[in-house]
């Protein structure tokens, strides 16, 4: 707790008579200062993550399979990987092998305290149900933290990480990376030229969940799955972290967990924060009255499993000017209607459209390469001649280089920081709620409660096992 003071927001006179923020690390580090940053959870996203941090680009293939030759490895001029934490060496031995001069701990716990002098940020990419133990033991001592997406696991934790990053006064980073992207700058610019008129009514679709031995989700035959012995490389406990105890089984890890309601947070959790991250920006959403699923094909244990198929229906009321919004969010295969007015062939497997009255903007599942739905030649026409373009757009589109950059003092904030992250991802856990007993939930955002079916906010803040509480303290203050 020793580095909380100096990391705490600080305003200048000045700049505050300004609005404008400066972050703790412009206090701590320069321009040409070395960041060093310690990875939890090393392998698959985690690993993504950490080589881009270190701007390895290209052919990820090689990398992922550790056939990264060492002579062309070259040292990053201002990011430097000072610890590895990852409770499976099986599943971390490509990243190990990759850079084996790094430091390994099994327990971020440990490692957060033997090296805490030489660490000043921190990527989590572990499964769902451990992000917020991580990120809060990391901010806690002073540390900066970009988190893979979705930021936690329940509602409670959201809010809590929203309060921490303000108090330890840290760079803050969710890892969805198309809010870095030029695309959703051009869909709210977009609507704040008012091409698209007054947007009522949104759809956005993910083609997943598909269960399978070969797909990234499975269920058991048996629930819960039968017990099987633990493998010597991982430190099960670990792995289960805050969540129950349970016994070992092949159903969890290493990528299954998040067929499990438990342990992940189902496909919204997974794409919702791609998928509705432009709308959500570009409208200021904030949080809906209701979530109401509109079709559910259940697994046989509904609070268990995420859905098979899904239809939720969203409603936003009015925000100041804007008028209330319908969203609704299909998956499992179920999509939108197509539209003649929208003038596309087929709807595709993944997307989002924004209904204006003046025009309709669709995206894919990440908002990378928006297009207003116009007649082809219309469309060239309009991207030849370009827009105003207002928002700044982040170097290389990369959410990656964006948290450095604040971190060093070579940018602002992160736009997908915890004050925003974090209510992007309330929004894709509220359907998740809906989904658990396929109900309609009504939803008190300012007291964080379902009030129409008060059985459901036992998962707004879930029990965790002793020894992994963190967070309460900010509550009171």
């Amino acid at each position: 707790m020793s580095n909380i003071s100096r990391r705490k927001f600080l305003y200048s006179s000045g700049a505050a008579a300004a609005g404008i923020m400066l972050l703790p690390n412009l206090m701590s580090f320069s321009p040409n200062s070395t960041v060093n940053v310690a990875v939890i959870g090393v392998a698959g996203r985690g690993l993504n993550n950490w080589t881009q941090m270190l701007g390895i680009r290209g052919d990820n293939r090689r990398i992922k399979e550790g056939l990264e030759p060492e002579g062309e490895r070259k040292p990053h001029p201002y990011v430097r990987i000072v610890a590895f934490c990852d409770v499976d060496d099986n599943a971390a031995a490509r990243a190990y092998k990759l850079m084996p001069e790094v430091p390994r701990y099994k327990d971020f716990r440990v490692m957060l305290d033997e090296m805490d002098k030489d660490i000043d940020a921190v990527i989590v990419s572990t499964p769902d149900h451990t992000h917020f133990a991580a990120t809060m033991a990391a901010m806690e001592r002073g540390k900066h933290v970009y988190v893979e997406k979705p930021l936690a696991h329940n509602i409670w934790q959201l809010r809590t990480l929203k309060k921490a990053a303000a108090y330890y006064g840290v760079v803050t980073q969710l890892g969805n990376q198309g809010h870095a992207s030029d695309g959703i700058r051009n869909v709210k610019e977009w609507y704040d030229l008012g091409l698209l008129g007054e947007v009522k009514e949104i759809h956005a679709w993910f083609n997943g969940p598909e269960f399978g031995d070969n797909l990234w989700l499975n269920k058991p035959k048996n629930y819960p799955p039968i017990a099987e012995p633990i493998p010597k490389t991982l430190d099960w406990d670990l792995w289960l972290g805050p969540s129950k105890k349970r016994a070992y089984s092949h159903y969890y890890l290493p990528k299954w967990w998040r067929s499990y309601f438990e342990l992940g947070t189902g496909m919204l959790g997974d794409w919702g924060c791609h998928t509705l991250d432009a709308p959500f920006w570009t409208l200021d959403l904030g949080m809906p009255d209701s979530v109401e699923p509109l079709f559910g094909k259940l697994s046989s244990v509904p609070t268990k499993f995420g859905p098979d198929q899904s239809i939720l229906n969203f409603k936003f009321p009015k925000r100041g000017n804007k008028p209330a919004v319908d969203l609704t969010w299909y998956e499992g295969g179920k999509k939108p209607k197509n539209r003649p007015e929208w003038g596309l062939n087929k709807i595709p497997g993944n997307g989002m459209l924004m209904v204006g009255e003046k025009a309709t903007v669709f995206t894919s599942g990440k908002p990378y390469k928006p297009r207003i739905l116009m007649d082809k030649a219309d469309w060239e026409v309009f991207n030849k001649k370009g827009w105003e373009k207002s928002i700044p757009r982040i170097k290389n589109e990369s959410p990656h280089e964006e948290f450095i950059d604040a971190i060093k003092g070579n940018g602002p904030k992160p736009g997908s920081s915890f004050e925003y992250g974090a209510d992007l991802t309330e929004l894709a856990l509220l359907g998740a709620l809906s989904q658990k007993l396929n109900k309609k939930i009504e939803y008190d955002s300012s007291n964080m409660r379902v009030t129409n079916h008060p059985e459901l906010n036992k998962y707004i803040k879930e029990d965790v096992r002793s020894g992994w509480s963190y967070g309460e303290n900010l509550w009171k203050k």
